[in-house]
C-alpha cells in the first residue's frame, strides 16, 4: 500500500471484496476542503477508512476509532501505539 499522497484517496479491495479507503490529509489546508471530497461518504459509510494526517480532520471524525501512532525506534524497527 503506498501513501496517496497525491490523490488524497485511494480505494483498495479485500479479497472478500470490502473496500478499504487510505486518506492522506497532508495537503488538506481547511476543515472546508474536507467537504470538497466528501468527507461524510468515507467516514460514515461500510467501509474501513485509515486516515493518515487525522489530526487536521479530528473535529470531523467519527466517535468509534483506533488510533495507531508509528514511532521510528531504529532504522529498520518502529513502536507501534494503539489507542482510542
Amino acid at each position: 500500500m503506498t501513501s496517496p499522497t497525491f490523490s488524497l484517496v485511494n480505494e483498495y479491495r479485500t479479497t472478500d471484496g470490502v473496500s478499504l479507503f487510505h486518506i492522506d490529509l497532508y495537503r488538506i489546508n481547511s476543515i472546508g476542503e474536507l467537504f470538497d471530497i466528501g468527507y461524510e461518504d468515507y467516514f460514515f459509510g461500510d467501509s474501513y477508512v485509515f486516515v493518515e494526517w487525522a489530526e487536521k480532520a479530528e473535529a470531523l471524525i467519527p466517535g468509534s476509532f483506533l488510533k495507531v501512532h508509528l514511532e521510528e525506534t531504529g532504522p529498520a524497527s518502529r513502536l507501534v501505539k494503539i489507542s482510542h
